[in-house]
């Protein structure tokens, strides 16, 4: 199940999204998340499937990589799914006591399976074609304007980058403290869901031990290098904006003129 998890990881790859500049990837996963959002019906989920197995094909990530991340939210979807069947009130198809499942309640559930499924794979697309410090000059780029009202733009970029970054790290550490403890007789699968719970408590201490020490070793590296914020900072491959980046946003604001014309009309 760690291993499982793909978001904020790197794919390596030489594709057409790969060279897009990273605001412009950040303006298509806006734009594909709000897509989500604006379908309502099947035949606009389907508008939405296309998109989104193009840019699959285009990236030249393997699908199973991709898809591989959604066994980390398995639970979660499968609880929303329940819960949306069960609790959303309309014409009863199955009936078993107290408990009923109703045809809006399949409906809702249907489509918020889709739409969480969607944007976990939509949000890994942006990372795994995206280097951490592409995405930290993209971001800071992109809400340079904010700088006007005092805003610490660099320093938000920056932190959101160095999350990323740790994401894999803390899952290869939890990985090996895993393995470490299992090999010391430790238990993780077994007893209820309690149990299993408490059986996690000796994974969760080592590991925020080591994310602080990382963190610490992190804070002292930017000092010993005199990092003192975004202040007059320049980088050293500056962005600029290709004919790939402009056929790009032609292509998203046909995209999302679909999506308001589905859903306007009612598609």
């Amino acid at each position: 199940m760690i291993r499982d998890i793909t978001l904020g990881q790197y794919y390596p790859a030489d594709s057409v999204l790969h060279k897009l500049d990273p605001r412009t990837k950040l303006a298509g996963t806006l734009v594909f998340i709000i897509s989500v959002f604006l379908f309502h019906t099947f035949p606009g989920y389907a508008v939405a499937t296309v998109f989104l197995a193009v840019m699959i094909r285009i990236s030249k990530v393997p699908v199973k990589f991709i898809f591989k991340g959604l066994k980390a939210i398995l639970v979660i979807l499968m609880i929303t799914v329940v819960f949306n069947m069960v609790l959303t009130p309309g014409e009863v198809l199955w009936r078993l006591g107290f408990l009923k499942v109703t045809r809006e309640g399949v409906n809702l559930a249907v489509r918020m399976a889709i739409r969480l499924i969607y944007l976990v794979i939509g949000s890994s697309i942006m990372t795994l074609t995206t280097t951490p410090n592409q995405l930290t000059d993209g971001l800071e780029k992109a809400l340079r304007p904010l700088n006007k009202i005092h805003v610490p733009v660099h320093e938000i970029s920056m932190m959101m980058s160095i999350a990323l970054r740790f994401i894999p790290i803390l899952l290869e550490e939890t990985d090996k403290i895993m393995k470490a403890q299992i090999a010391r007789g430790a238990d993780f699968e077994s007893g209820n869901l309690i149990q299993k719970a408490k059986n996690m408590i000796p994974l969760l201490v080592p590991l925020f031990i080591s994310a602080f020490r990382r963190a610490n070793d992190l804070a002292m590296a930017m000092e010993a290098r005199c990092y003192h914020g975004g202040e007059h900072r320049t980088q050293m491959k500056p962005l600029k904006y290709a004919a790939r980046d402009r056929a790009a946003y032609g292509i998203l604001a046909g995209y999302l003129a679909v999506g308001i014309a589905f859903r306007v009309i009612g598609i």
